[in-house]
């Protein structure tokens, strides 16, 4: 596919993304320094983002007896092997399967998590979250408001679940249904976008965070995304946005597997457009995202209000959103209804000829 203007100009987008020289990741641990968190002192090794999941998972159940993991399939390494041999070293009582009951596996951790424990817990995609809307939204989001004075939270409990198309999940296994979950305080809502993010977020989120989490882990880069990741216990914050490449005429905002869509188009756009210089920013942190106050939430709806809001006079632009259209994600529509390289390239072009 070809973007109209970028037709004039030669310039082929849309080209499968090359994971193995994309900027994003850190192909050698020089570039740690770049990640608040990663230090360049002890070993490193390449993962994908499931070793790094499963890594961040066997370092937890290690470091506090009170770590549980479990969900469907969990004993047997789950759907995308995140879970791999912890119960071989951990046991059938810290890691076990459950049955087919989103509802009773959310339900079970938020009873864990009251009584002190730090349950993770895997919903095998995120589509199927959807009969624990009830337990994660009226439950566990509320429970610390509810208990008042007397201290009570579920902080511990995490729910981990991969969002997002592959190109041939059809209608109920391409869901991303994060925003569902910003307009409820209570929960933190993160989406890390590689391995190195992925375990200290991860670990973050288990160890030390005192509210519970939602955390996206995107499928596509289950086994696509490849990077050198510290090999000790680290932690990365879960309410930062982080700029990954610097620029002084346009910004982009996204999170997770979009970024490398983000990535490619400003490579062309940087190339065809007289010079230009396009910042790039990892959210990461969904809900609460990156600011001083929150206010109702639409990820790219609240994000575009802000900034008009805030820097009306100065923008030379108005803010565009460049998101998936708002409809099923049918098996033969899929790709003109996720967001690619062209719709990206345009956005940019039209917002520097605006």
């Amino acid at each position: 596919m070809f973007s109209l203007q970028a037709m004039a100009r030669r310039t082929k987008l849309n080209e499968p993304i090359d994971f193995s020289t994309t900027p994003l990741f850190h192909h050698n641990k020089k570039t740690f320094t770049k990640t608040l968190g990663l230090s360049t002192d002890g070993r490193s090794k390449r993962m994908n983002l499931f070793q790094s999941v499963n890594n961040a998972l066997g370092i937890t159940l290690r470091t506090s007896n009170e770590v549980l993991c479990f969900g469907e399939d969990v004993a047997f390494g789950g759907v995308f092997r995140c879970t791999m041999n912890l119960q071989a070293e951990f046991g059938k009582d810290r890691v076990f399967n459950t049955p087919l009951t989103e509802q009773g596996i959310i339900g079970t951790a938020i009873g864990a998590a009251a009584k002190g424990m730090k349950p993770v817990v895997e919903i095998r995609f995120a589509d199927y979250v959807f009969p624990a809307f009830d337990q994660i939204v009226n439950e566990a989001s509320k429970f610390r408001y509810r208990e008042g004075a007397t201290g009570g939270n579920v902080g511990g409990l995490v729910i981990r679940m991969p969002p997002g198309g592959v190109g041939h999940g059809a209608l109920y296994h391409s869901q991303s249904p994060e925003s569902l979950f910003c307009h409820v305080p209570g929960f933190k809502v993160v989406s890390p976008r590689s391995p190195s993010q992925a375990k200290g977020m991860l670990l973050s989120a288990i160890l030390h965070s005192p509210d519970p989490v939602i955390f996206l882990e995107p499928k596509i880069l289950y086994r696509a995304a490849i990077e050198q990741v510290p090999e000790a216990s680290y932690t990365l914050p879960l309410d930062k946005a982080e700029v990954v490449k610097s620029g002084t005429d346009l910004t982009i905002i996204s999170y997770g597997r979009p970024l490398y869509t983000c990535s490619a188009a400003i490579e062309a756009a940087e190339r065809d457009f007289n010079g230009a210089s396009i910042e790039l920013i990892d959210l990461q942190a969904i809900y609460p995202w990156d600011r001083k106050r929150m206010v109702n939430f639409g990820v790219g709806a609240e994000i575009a209000a802000t900034i008009q809001d805030a820097l009306f006079l100065q923008l030379n632009a108005p803010v565009k959103r460049v998101a998936g259209w708002t409809t099923h994600t049918g098996l033969a529509y899929q790709k003109y209804i996720i967001p690619d390289v062209a719709r990206v390239y345009d956005a940019i072009q039209g917002s520097l000829e605006y």
